[in-house]
């Protein structure tokens, strides 16, 4: 059993159906993700969705952010309540938390924080899309804020294979402790 689920909440990040479709295999990726869930269920551990989302015509986003500027083009919508829904197969429950962020990490643009110190959390799961996007920059500024960290390595999906790996197996182990979603199930 993990030493103290109550300090402890799943973040379940950018798993939004209209990034999720982009995924080459949402099947195995979706069905570890599912299982992860359902132990912090089970377990009383709080989980938190964080979504990337804007208001209509972005006005949060500069020309000079390379990552979201293109929004402002058309290349991808992010500014309605449909492109910012969870995937329908891991849909939040109505006790679950919901977080809209305008960057990348977790943290920046959002109330994470203050939500996460409201429930006395100090040991973050990590999931998401993409591993090179929301789940570096989630892992590394959490790791400023001196949270423990967890990474799911296989509840974490990136469009670049080699990438994810480096991530996973290289960069990651320094701040955080990275298992697969079954190694953390079978703890409780």
């Amino acid at each position: 059993m993990n030493q103290n689920n109550q300090n402890t909440a799943l973040l379940v990040m950018d798993i939004q159906g209209s990034i999720v479709k982009n995924l080459k295999d949402s099947t195995s990726f979706l069905g570890a993700l599912t299982k992860a869930i359902q132990t912090a269920r089970a377990n009383k551990i709080p989980i938190i969705y964080i979504v990337v989302g804007f208001r209509k015509g972005y006005p949060e986003v500069s020309v000079n952010n390379k990552s979201f500027s293109r929004l402002k083009s058309g290349a991808m919508n992010l500014d309605t309540a449909e492109s910012t829904k969870v995937d329908s197969a891991i849909e939040p429950l109505p006790d679950d938390v919901i977080i809209t962020k305008k960057r990348i990490s977790a943290f920046s643009g959002s109330d994470l924080e203050v939500v996460l110190r409201a429930f006395g959390v100090n040991h973050l799961i990590l999931t998401g899309i993409s591993t090179s996007g929301v789940v570096l920059s989630t892992v590394r500024e959490a790791a400023d804020k001196d949270f423990i960290i967890t990474v799911l390595s296989n509840c974490c999906a990136d469009a670049d294979e080699e990438v994810h790996r480096v991530l996973t197996t290289k960069i990651f182990p320094r701040q955080a402790e990275v298992l697969e979603s079954e190694a953390w199930c079978a703890k409780f």
